[in-house]
């Protein structure tokens, strides 16, 4: 399960990353709660335009995002990213405490953080591939999401304890110091024992020559189809968990933070599990799917908060699962020359359906309740098991014809 960390340098990347992925979700959890309730009147519709501005750039900047990724340093990109993230954080943390902080000031700061994200996010996976090599991929790609949701579960839970004791405007302060450790962690890598055989191999071609590889493989179109409606319906958890929070279980900043924590206890085990798995494929895609289908629809009906933190627990388990094992099998069925570009498509596909599926589904909790909007994100998981299915379907029918 952890065989990634017998090598020098994911260890000392983990390590780094571990910490700041703790402070952004801290940062997460404080914005959410900022607009929902001292800039807005529970206003989700607000926390969803938020949302929008955020990881829209990721399908705004497609066409330079994942060009830049093959094409330029990784290692150094990703240090003029994460410095970059960490200013914003420190900008934000400063107006908050200097107590001037307005809606648009958020509404900029999330714009601007989805700008670099847009540029961090691509090159940050890709760059697991030139730490462990292609024979460590799957494992590395799983232990990093462990890490992701190891911090999932402990920053929204210590955001809530900061929020109620010093404010929001803290939390933003302390993420902006985290990323000394995963900038710290760049600096400290043996250049030396990089695998940068798949930099090296770069084809030319811009962003057309991705599209183009991403359409002549099947497998991928019904990859990335099943991402665009998890990533835009279903994974939208910052309006579910809040609203039902305040609204359906009438919680303050601390139940938010356990509850986050709760959906993040999930996602590790569904990132350990696919530790364990060497090479996903299709038919786990399909069940983690309709399983996290099953469990928002769980969500939806839980009658207490106790019912629906374990309703969380088995959803941030098959989201995990589904999360993971999209970017193994994209990133190991893809040729090395291409992968920045095909993930940077991944990235678009499955954060850039936010500004369509957020206030959405926002809006479906402030008119209709929280629990309907649960149900959205229920029906986003049957219908991606269903694209799943007619994908395995077809391969049969292939499969028939060729033996005929």
């Amino acid at each position: 399960m952890f065989g990634s960390l017998r090598i020098r340098n994911y260890r000392v990347w983990a390590g780094g990353a571990l910490v700041s992925n703790i402070g952004t979700w801290m940062q997460r959890v404080a914005q959410d709660w900022l607009v929902l309730t001292v800039l807005t009147r529970h206003n989700a519709g607000a926390v969803g335009v938020v949302m929008a501005l955020q990881f829209g750039p990721q399908l705004l900047l497609l066409p330079w995002s994942g060009y830049a990724a093959d094409r330029l340093d990784r290692r150094k990109l990703l240090i003029a990213t994460q410095a970059a993230l960490g200013l914003l954080a420190l900008g934000l943390g400063l107006v908050t405490v200097a107590g001037v902080v307005t809606l648009w000031q958020v509404y900029v700061f999330a714009f601007l953080l989805g700008c670099v994200s847009a540029f961090d996010a691509p090159v940050r996976q890709v760059f697991v591939n030139e730490l462990v090599g292609d024979d460590h991929l799957a494992n590395a790609v799983a232990l990093n999401s462990t890490s992701f949701n190891a911090a999932r579960m402990i920053g929204p839970a210590v955001a809530g304890l900061l929020i109620a004791a010093v404010g929001c405007g803290w939390v933003f302060l302390i993420n902006a110091a985290s990323f000394a450790g995963v900038l710290a962690s760049l600096m400290l890598l043996r250049a030396d024992q990089l695998h940068d055989g798949g930099r090296r191999a770069r084809k030319p071609g811009g962003v057309a020559e991705g599209f183009r590889y991403v359409w002549r493989r099947p497998d991928l179109m019904a990859v990335l189809v099943m991402l665009f409606l998890i990533g835009t319906f279903g994974l939208n958890f910052p309006i579910f968990i809040s609203t039902m929070s305040l609204t359906a279980f009438h919680g303050g900043a601390g139940q938010y933070g356990l509850l986050t924590s709760a959906f993040a206890t999930g996602s590790v085990g569904g990132a350990l599990y696919s530790a364990y798995r060497s090479q996903p494929g299709m038919a786990v895609l399909c069940a983690a799917s309709a399983a996290f289908g099953m469990g928002c629809t769980l969500a939806a009906m839980a009658p207490d908060e106790g019912l629906f933190a374990a309703a969380l627990v088995l959803t941030g388990l098959a989201a995990l699962v589904f999360a993971t094992g999209t970017n193994s099998l994209m990133q190991l069925t893809t040729e090395p020359a291409m992968r920045g570009r095909v993930m940077a498509l991944r990235i678009a596909v499955a954060m850039g359906g936010t500004p369509i599926g957020a206030p959405i589904v926002g809006w479906i909790a402030d008119r209709f309740g929280p629990r309907w909007a649960l149900g959205v994100g229920a029906a986003s998981g049957l219908a991606a098991m269903l694209v799943a299915l007619r994908y395995m379907a077809g391969l049969r029918v292939r499969a028939v014809g060729a033996q005929a």
